[in-house]
């Protein structure tokens, strides 16, 4: 006879809050975090080098696909020497008469000091790719093209 185990849901809110400062600017908050300036990217008459929706839509993945693979790989035991990651979204003008995020690349560069964690380290990236909130939550095409790298130290 299998035993069930009753797996307890739970719901999170997280709130923020947003302030027209004027034109194609704003601030955004949230309770007890820094306050970021965001404007419309310049190639839609914004404000050079602020934070855009554009930037935390990309940042907002890139950064959630670390943090799930963190968990994972702390969860794991596997050593990680260092992870830093660069990635980019294509926004693409849409058949249905406005613009879309089609694609967002995900680079990771993951360094470990033993060859042995290399297969379990990838396993864990896949892992973060198929477990990451923000992307389960999107209806964008998520590519990772990872680079595990060995560092040997002597």
């Amino acid at each position: 006879m299998a035993v069930t185990t009753k797996i307890e849901r739970k719901s999170f809110t997280y709130r923020t809050g947003s302030e027209w400062i004027g034109r194609r600017t704003a601030g955004l908050e949230s309770r007890g975090k820094p306050s970021l300036r965001i404007s419309s990217p310049p190639e839609f008459r914004g404000e050079a080098n602020v934070w855009t929706p554009e930037d935390l839509f990309v940042a907002s993945l890139e950064t959630c696909f670390l943090m799930t693979f963190a968990g994972l790989i702390e969860r794991r035991h596997l050593a990680v020497e260092a992870y830093y990651s660069m990635s980019e979204g294509l926004l693409e003008y849409s058949d249905d008469g406005g613009y879309r995020f089609t694609k967002v690349t995900i680079r990771p560069t993951i360094i470990v000091t033993d060859m042995t964690v290399v297969t379990p380290v990838m396993e864990a990236l896949d892992d973060a790719k198929r477990t990451c909130l923000i992307a389960r939550s999107v209806n964008t095409e998520i590519v990772l093209e990872p680079d595990v790298e060995v560092s040997v130290t002597e």
